[in-house]
C-alpha cells in the first residue's frame, strides 16, 4: 500500500512541476509501507507498547547485574538490546521520513515529535547499560570473549563503547542528559529544520524553496546566477539572527556538555563516534590546507579564464562552463547511466540496486516543504533504506543519485551485521558512495566524444572533488574557530560571517571577490547543526575512494571480493583492519596526498587541454 499524500500547491508551483516533469518523466516517491502503512495504523501503538515493555523489562534483568553476568548471558543481553533498537528505530524511521517529506506540516511535525518524546522516555530505562558495561573490569570482559565466539563478534563494540568510559557522567546526569535532550539539541535541530524547509526565495516574482534557488546558482546564464545569490542573500540576511541564535545556543550546550565530560577539544567526540584517530584527522585537514594553491587555487584561475573574467563572484564558482550546453538528463537516462556504472564493476550490484528503483525506496521529486538535498537512511536491519532526493535533471543530480545509492547498497550490505554492528562510522560511511560516483563519473566520460566534451566532464569532477574535498575541510575549519571563538563569549552575526569570509578567501583563493551579503551563506548548511564536525567524513570518503580506485584500476585480483567484505562488514571493524587487504594506511600521510594528486592531475589534463 503506497502512502498518498495530499499537497496544496500553489499554481506556479503546479506549471513548474508539469514542464520539470514532462522534460524529465515522473519521479519516484516513497513507499514507506514496509515501515507502517500510515500514522494511524495500529501496528504503531503496538510497537510503542511493546518498545516500553521491552524497555522496562531490560532494566529488570539487567541492571546491577553485568558485574555477575555470563558470557552467554551477556550475549542475550546485546540480543535483546537489538530487539529494543529495531522497534525504536522503525518507529523513528517512519515519522522522520514522513517529516521530511513535508518539513512544513505541522502534523508530521507533531507526529514526528510525540514519536521522539515517547522513545526518549522509554528508552530511559536503557542508559544504565553503557555506564554499568564500563565498569567491568578489563579481565572480566575479556574472559568472557574468549568464552564465547558469538559474544566475541561484539568487540568492536564494546572497544568503542569503553573509549567513552574516561568521559562519562554518574547515572542520574546521563539519565538527566538523555532525557532534557528532546527540549535541547533536538528542539533546535528541529527549529532549524522548520525554519530552513519553510524560507521562500524571490526570483522573478515566482517564490522558490532553498532547494529550487540553490539550483539557479548553477545555471548556465550569469544574470540568472547573480539575481539566484542576491536573493539568497536577501532571505539569509533577514533570518539570520534566528540562524545565529541556533548556532551559539548549540556551540554553548556542546561546550557545556564537553566540559562536564572533560572532553580535550570541542572535536574529541566526534573523532569518537568515527573510531578515529586525531592524529588521522590532522594528517588529512593538514594535507588538504596545503594543496589549497596546487587544487583549488589553480582550477579557479583557469575557470576565471574560461569565463573570460577578471575576478570570479562568489555565483560563478558552480557555473557551467562557456560552450556547454547541458541538456536535461530524464529519470530514466539517469536510472540506466547509474546502473550501468555499477553493474559494469560487478553484476552482483544489480541485485542491490534495481529494488530502489522498483519498490518505492527512492522520493526524488522536488516539491514545497520537503527537505532540502539528499541523504540514504538506513531504517532497520530488518527493512532497507530509503533515500531522498530533490532530482532536477543535471549532470550533478545524476553523480547524487550515484552518491545516495552507494550509500544505500553499504547501508543494504551491512544490515546483516545487526542492529549493533551495521552502523558505519562516518569515517568509513562515504565509502560506497563516492567509489559510486567515481564509477559513474568514469563511465560519463568515456562516453564523451570530443575534446570539449571530456574537458567539461573533466572540470565538473574537480569541481565536485573540490566541494567534496577542498570545500568540507575549509567547512571544517570554519567550525573548529566558531567552536573555539564561542568559549569566549556569544558570536554575533557578523563575527560570525568574518570568520566564514575569512575561510572562504583561504581555501577558494585570489580569484574570487565576494558580494555583500556572502557573510551570512553558512547558515544554510545543515551539517553545523545535525552533526557537529561531521564534514571532514566527505573529505576523508573521498581521499579514501581516490587510493581504493588507484588499487582497483592496477588491478588487484582480489579487489571487487575484498571491497564487498569491505562494505558487509558494517562497523564491526577498525578502519586499519579493513584497509589491510587493499595495503592502505589511512595514518600515512602520503596516504592522504597520493589522493589530491589525482585532483591535481585532473587539473593538469585541463591546463594541457587549453594549450
Amino acid at each position: 500500500m503506497k502512502l498518498k499524500t495530499v499537497i496544496a500547491y500553489s499554481s506556479n508551483t503546479l506549471n513548474k512541476a508539469q514542464s520539470v516533469s514532462n522534460e524529465i518523466g515522473d519521479l519516484p516517491e516513497w513507499d514507506l509501507s514496509d515501515l507502517y502503512t500510515s500514522p494511524t495504523a495500529t501496528e504503531i501503538n503496538k510497537d510503542l507498547s511493546d518498545v516500553e515493555k521491552l524497555c522496562g523489562a531490560f532494566a529488570l534483568k539487567y541492571e546491577n547485574k553485568l558485574t555477575t553476568i555470563s558470557a552467554s548471558g551477556m550475549l542475550r543481553c546485546l540480543q535483546d538490546q537489538e530487539k529494543i533498537n529495531g522497534l525504536m528505530g522503525r518507529l523513528m524511521s517512519f515519522a522522520s521520513l514522513r517529516y521530511y517529506q513535508m518539513t512544513t506540516d505541522t502534523t508530521r511535525a507533531k507526529f514526528l515529535s510525540d514519536i521522539q518524546d515517547k522513545i526518549t522516555e522509554f528508552s530511559s530505562r536503557l542508559v544504565f547499560f553503557t555506564l554499568e558495561f564500563n565498569s567491568l573490569k578489563d579481565s572480566h570482559l575479556t574472559r568472557m570473549l574468549n568464552q564465547n565466539s558469538d559474544l566475541a563478534r561484539y568487540k568492536t563494540a564494546f572497544v568503542r563503547m569503553r573509549a567513552m568510559k574516561p568521559y562519562q557522567l554518574n547515572d542520574d546526569l546521563e539519565n538527566f542528559l538523555h532525557q532534557q535532550s528532546v527540549v535541547g539539541a533536538a528542539a533546535w535541530n528541529k527549529l532549524f529544520d522548520e525554519t530552513i524547509s519553510a524560507l521562500k526565495f524571490d526570483f522573478n516574482n515566482e517564490e522558490l524553496s532553498l532547494e529550487e534557488i540553490l539550483h539557479k546558482l548553477n545555471d548556465n546564464n550569469r544574470v540568472i546566477r547573480k539575481k539566484a545569490a542576491e536573493s539568497l542573500s536577501f532571505v539569509l540576511n533577514k533570518n539570520i539572527n534566528l540562524f545565529s541564535r541556533i548556532t551559539n545556543t548549540l556551540i554553548k550546550e556542546k561546550s557545556i556538555e564537553d566540559k562536564w565530560r572533560k572532553f580535550p577539544t570541542p572535536q574529541s567526540s566526534r573523532h569518537l563516534a568515527n573510531d578515529v584517530e586525531p592524529e588521522v584527522v590532522d594528517a588529512l585537514r593538514n594535507a588538504v590546507v596545503n594543496s589549497y594553491s596546487n587544487t583549488s587555487h589553480r582550477y579557479y584561475k583557469l575557470k576565471a579564464k574560461w569565463l573570460n573574467l577578471k575576478k570570479l563572484q562568489i555565483w560563478d564558482r558552480n557555473a557551467p562552463l562557456p560552450n556547454n550546453e547541458e541538456k536535461l538528463i530524464s529519470w530514466a537516462e539517469a536510472q540506466d547511466i547509474v546502473t550501468s556504472a555499477y553493474t559494469s564493476f560487478d553484476i552482483r550490484m544489480e541485485k542491490l540496486i534495481q529494488p530502489f528503483f522498483d519498490k518505492g525506496w527512492i522520493d526524488a521529486t522536488v516539491k514545497p516543504g520537503k527537505s532540502p538535498g539528499a541523504f540514504s537512511h538506513p531504517t532497520v536491519t530488518k527493512v532497507h533504506p530509503f533515500i531522498l532526493l530533490n532530482y532536477q535533471g543535471k549532470q550533478r543530480d545524476v553523480m547524487t543519485l550515484a552518491h545516495e545509492l552507494g550509500h544505500g547498497i553499504h547501508q543494504s550490505l551491512s544490515s546483516s551485521q545487526g542492529e549493533i554492528l551495521s552502523g558505519t562510522p562516518l569515517t568509513l560511511a562515504e565509502t560506497a558512495s563516492v567509489f559510486g560516483e567515481m564509477l559513474t563519473f568514469q563511465t560519463m566520460l568515456a562516453d564523451t566524444r570530443t575534446e570539449l566534451e571530456r574537458k567539461h566532464m573533466l572540470a565538473s569532477k574537480v569541481e565536485d572533488m573540490i566541494n567534496t574535498v577542498i570545500r568540507q575541510i575549509s567547512f571544517y575549519d570554519f567550525e573548529c574557530r566558531i567552536h573555539e571563538r564561542r568559549q569566549s563569549g556569544e558570536l554575533t552575526p557578523t563575527e560570525i560571517g568574518k570568520i566564514w569570509l575569512d575561510i572562504s578567501r583561504e581555501s577558494l583563493g585570489p580569484s574570487f571577490e565576494y558580494m555583500k551579503g556572502y557573510e551570512n551563506f553558512w547558515a544554510y548548511v545543515p551539517h553545523f547543526i545535525h552533526s557537529p564536525f561531521y564534514v571532514y567524513a566527505y573529505a576523508f570518503g573521498d581521499g579514501l575512494v581516490n587510493a581504493l580506485y588507484s588499487v582497483y584500476k592496477a588491478g588487484n585480483i582480489e579487489f571487487k571480493n575484498n571491497y564487498f567484505k569491505l562494505l558487509s562488514s558494517g562497523g564491526s571493524k577498525h578502519h586499519s583492519e579493513l584497509l589491510k587487504p587493499f595495503q592502505l594506511n589511512a595514518s600515512d600521510p602520503k596516504f592522504w596526498s597520493n589522493g589530491l594528486n589525482l585532483i591535481s592531475a585532473m587539473i593538469d589534463e585541463l591546463e594541457s587541454l587549453e594549450t
